[in-house]
C-alpha cells in the first residue's frame, strides 16, 4: 500500500503518478474523503467511549435517584458506543479496501503512457545476418522438433493449450540453466532457496497480485490456496510480520520455482511453441533493504541480469517500462528483451522492479534502525525464465543443419557438450 502520510501531505504526487499510468486520478479524492470519514468515525467513537467511562466512574458514589439517571444514561450511551464502533470499523474497512486499490506511486523517471511508450536504455550484442550465412533461421518450435527438445502436442493432449513437455536435451538444457543461474546468484551474494508454489490469500494479496493481475492467478477454492505466478510472492511474504535489524540488510534470496499463469486476455497471442505458456520454471532474485537503498539495488539487479544474458551470449536490449505497463507494486521496472531471429524483434525474457515499501507495508515487514522502526523495501528481478530463455538460446545459436551451439558458460552443466545435434545425428 502507499504511505497514508504521502496521501495526506502530497496528494498531487499520487494524482500525477496515476495520470502517468494512464489511470484516473479521481481515486485520490475518493481516498481522501474515505480517510476523513474514517478519522471522524474514530474521533466520534472515542468521544462517546470516554463519556461512557466518565459516567461509569460516577455511578458508585451517586445517590439513589442520581444513580438511576446515570444508569439510564449509561445504557443509552452503550447503544451509541456500539453503533459508533460499527461505523468506525466499516469506515476503516472501506478506507483499507480503497487504499489497496491504489498502485504504488510511479517514479517520475518512468516514461508516461502504456505498453508501447517504453524507452530503450541500451542495446547489447550483434544481430546475426542469417542471409549472409546462407540460410533462413528456423523458429524455436522447428528447432525443438529437430532436437527432440519439447513436445507441445502431447502437452496439449494431457493438460490443454499452452502446456508442453521438455524432453531429452530440452530437459537437460533447463536443468543446466537452473544450475548456472543458481551458481551465479550465490556468487553475487544471494541465498539459494526453493519456496512453496502454493500460498495463502494473505501472501498473494500482500504482494499485489489479487489486484490488477487477479485474472491471471490460479486459485484452489477447496484449500483457499493460490498457485504462484512468480516466486516473488513467497519471497515477499517470507519475512511478513517481522522486524529486521538494519545491520542484517540487504537480505538477498534467489529462488527456483515453477510458475503458473492463466494468461487471461492473451487469446490468440504467441500460440506457436512455448513462448506464452501456463507453466514454466524460473529463478528469481529478491532483495529486502531500505527505501533509501532500494534505488541503487534496482540498478544492481539490472546489472546482474545483463551479466547473465552476456554469459549466454545473447543479443538484447534494456527498456525502461512505461508507467502504464507497471505492476501494481512497482514504481519502476526495467525489462531485458532478447532478439528473436524468427520474429525479427526483441521479446522480454526478464525484468527487475523496485517496489519500495509498497509490498512490505501490506505484509507488515519492518526494519529496526537507530532512528526507529520503518517499513522495509522490496525488489525483485528475474534471472532465468526457462521457456523464454530456451527459445532465445535455440534461435540465436542455431546452425544451418538445425544444430545449436552451446554457450561456453553453459557447457560444464551439459557434460561438456558444445553442440546440440538434431535427432539421428551423433551427440
Amino acid at each position: 500500500m502507499i504511505d497514508v502520510r504521502v496521501l495526506r501531505d502530497d496528494p498531487q504526487a499520487i494524482r500525477a503518478a496515476q495520470e502517468r499510468r494512464g489511470e484516473s486520478p479521481a481515486i485520490v479524492d475518493d481516498l481522501l474523503a474515505a480517510d476523513e470519514r474514517r478519522r471522524s468515525s474514530i474521533a466520534a467513537f472515542e468521544e462517546l467511549r470516554a463519556e461512557q467511562k466518565r459516567l461509569g466512574k460516577l455511578i458508585p458514589a451517586a445517590e439513589a435517584d442520581e444513580k438511576q439517571a446515570l444508569l439510564a444514561k449509561t445504557k443509552e450511551l452503550s447503544a451509541e458506543v456500539k453503533a459508533a464502533e460499527t461505523q468506525q470499523n466499516e469506515s476503516a474497512a472501506a478506507f483499507e479496501e480503497l487504499l489497496k486499490a491504489v498502485p504504488n506511486v510511479a517514479s517520475p523517471d518512468a516514461p508516461a503512457g502504456g505498453e508501447e511508450n517504453f524507452t530503450t536504455i541500451e542495446t547489447h550484442g550483434t544481430l546475426r545476418d542469417f542471409a549472409a550465412e546462407g540460410f533462413e533461421p528456423r523458429d524455436h518450435l522447428e528447432l525443438g522438433e529437430l532436437l527432440g527438445a519439447f513436445d507441445t502436442e502431447r502437452g496439449a493432449k494431457v493438460s490443454g493449450a499452452r502446456f508442453y513437455y521438455l524432453i531429452g536435451v530440452g530437459a537437460q538444457l533447463e536443468l543446466a540453466l537452473v544450475q548456472l543461474a543458481m551458481q551465479r546468484a550465490a556468487e553475487w551474494g544471494f541465498t539459494p532457496m526453493i519456496p512453496p508454489s502454493l500460498v495463502g490469500p494473505e501472501a498473494m494479496e500482500g504482494t499485489g497480485f489479487l489486484g490488477q493481475a487477479a485474472d491471471d492467478v490460479y486459485y484452489l477454492p477447496k484449500d483457499d490456496l493460490y498457485l504462484v505466478g512468480t516466486s516473488e510472492v513467497p519471497l515477499a511474504a517470507y519475512h511478513g510480520g517481522e522486524i529486521l535489524d538494519a545491520e542484517t540488510l540487504p537480505r538477498r534470496y534467489a529462488a527456483f520455482s515453477p510458475c503458473f499463469r492463466r494468461e487471461a486476455g492473451s487469446y490468440g497471442k504467441d500460440t506457436r511453441g512455448i513462448f506464452r505458456v501456463h507453466w514454466f520454471d524460473k529463478v528469481e532474485m529478491f532483495i529486502y533493504t531500505t527505501v533509501e537503498e532500494s534505488y541503487a539495488y534496482h540498478e544492481r539487479l539490472l546489472e546482474w541480469e545483463k551479466q547473465w544474458l552476456d554469459d549466454l551470449e545473447l543479443p538484447y536490449r534494456v527498456i525502461d517500462t512505461a508507467a502504464g505497463d507497471l505492476g501494481l507494486s512497482a514504481i519502476r521496472k526495467f525489462d531485458c528483451e532478447t532478439w528473436l531471429p524468427s520474429q525479427q524483434r526483441y521479446r522480454e525474457v526478464s525484468s527487475t522492479s523496485n517496489c519500495t515499501d509498497y509490498q512490505a507495508r501490506r505484509l507488515n515487514t519492518r526494519v529496526r534502525t537507530a532512528e526507529g522502526t520503518v517499513t522495509a523495501a522490496t525488489l525483485n528481478g528475474t534471472l532465468m525464465a526457462s521457456a523464454r530463455t530456451i527459445i532465445a538460446l535455440l534461435e540465436n545459436h542455431q546452425q544451418r543443419d538445425g544444430s545449436v551451439v552451446v554457450p561456453k558458460t553453459l557447457r560444464p552443466f551439459l557434460g561438456g557438450r558444445e553442440v546440440l545435434e538434431p535427432l539421428g545425428e551423433s551427440t
